[in-house]
């Protein structure tokens, strides 16, 4: 089967939930024995033209985070018209506003969609970009020949929203190695010694909210926050301000591969205190460490957690404040949520029967 996803900044991931579903998707298809391939932005990962048996073409695009992902999803679609494909996968609701435009030009090739979040939440777009989110949601949804969603909230919301019976289709989670400490040394960290918290610095990611929590514990933990900024300089800005004075704050940038395993090996406990999230790769992969999580009681998080995990009422600072003491004062409690939440990934997870799944959909939609 000849697959190839479009709308993703390309792979292997350097940033974003998105990114890195779709990087093991495609590296799992391509196990397989299936053709994949995946578009790129050009200069995405070094213009790599293949990884792990998926092939990957790089193209060009408008610089600037309005433009970015519709400019070079356009250049997609054109060139996915000369090539002969068995499905076309796009990815998110942005990239989705052009899904139309496959319809017509390869009006025979089943098209899936895969309803990754409600992006127009993120407090970094727009009223403008907002609505063309919106209107990309609506095309997918609409005119998908099968669309995906990776939450049981967004299922519902497909359902009452579009009429459309929507096929719940999660990221999966692959079992983590467990490396020792190491190369977080340089930071001054050892295990168990640090609350841990990774994501794009946005607003609506809510990390102003833990900074505020954290400030006044009583503890000699430290808290280090990976990650960097997307098109929201201000806003990092925002962040470093408010921890400055308390050198128990420690921002680490960016970070994946061993690096962020590291990180998340050696905590004591993960923290994601997004106001919105489709389904959270960042508390997927905490889990799968079997690392005690505390996160916002958003319906996505909730739904991950599986009632394993700790939650705190979204925004709310003090009740932020009240958990994560809570957590730091029941060490034993805390070890026994990570396992529990390590079990849960493991049976719900799981990327061979996902990709089982995604398999027998590109079954059907062919057979059609």
């Amino acid at each position: 089967m000849k697959i190839a996803f479009i709308g993703q900044k390309g792979i292997p991931a350097q940033t974003g939930g998105v990114e890195k579903q779709v990087e093991e998707l495609l590296v799992h298809l391509a196990k397989r024995g299936h053709e994949v391939y995946a578009y790129a932005r050009r200069g995405y990962a070094s213009d790599l033209k293949e990884y792990k048996g998926v092939n990957i073409i790089s193209l060009p695009f408008i610089k600037g985070k309005n433009f970015e992902a519709i400019s070079h999803t356009f250049l997609a679609v054109l060139d996915i018209w000369l090539k002969k494909v068995d499905i076309i996968h796009f990815q998110s609701i942005g990239p989705a506003s052009l899904l139309w435009l496959v319809k017509l030009l390869k009006p025979r090739t089943p098209v899936v969609f895969t309803f990754h979040c409600q992006d127009y939440y993120h407090k970094k777009w727009g009223r403008l970009a907002r609505w063309y989110l919106r209107l990309g949601e609506s095309v997918g949804c609409r005119y998908a020949d099968q669309t995906f969603v990776t939450s049981q909230e967004l299922t519902t919301y497909a359902a009452a929203r579009y009429d459309r019976q929507a096929q719940y289709m999660p990221s999966g989670i692959n079992p983590p190695n467990l490396p020792e400490v190491r190369d977080i040394r340089r930071w001054g960290l050892e295990k168990g010694s640090y609350i841990f918290s990774a994501s794009r610095l946005v607003r609506h990611k809510g990390v102003h909210y833990l900074i505020e929590a954290f400030k006044t514990l009583k503890t000699d933990k430290q808290l280090v926050i990976a990650g960097d900024s997307a098109y929201t300089d201000d806003y990092v800005q925002e962040l470093h301000a408010l921890a400055a004075g308390d050198k128990r704050i420690i921002f680490v940038g960016n970070q994946n591969g061993s690096l962020l395993n590291e990180l998340y090996a050696n905590a004591y406990l993960f923290v994601q205190p997004s106001e919105y999230e489709g389904l959270s790769m960042g508390l997927l992969e905490a889990m799968s460490f079997a690392l005690p999580c505390l996160a916002s009681d958003i319906p996505a998080n909730i739904e991950a957690l599986g009632g394993q995990g700790l939650t705190f009422k979204n925004k709310d600072v003090a009740d932020f404040n009240n958990k994560l003491q809570y957590a730091l004062d029941n060490p034993e409690i805390m070890a026994a949520q990570g396992q529990a939440l390590a079990a849960r990934t493991k049976q719900e997870y799981n990327w061979e029967k996902i990709v089982d799944q995604t398999l027998a959909v590109y079954q059907k939609l062919l057979n059609k």
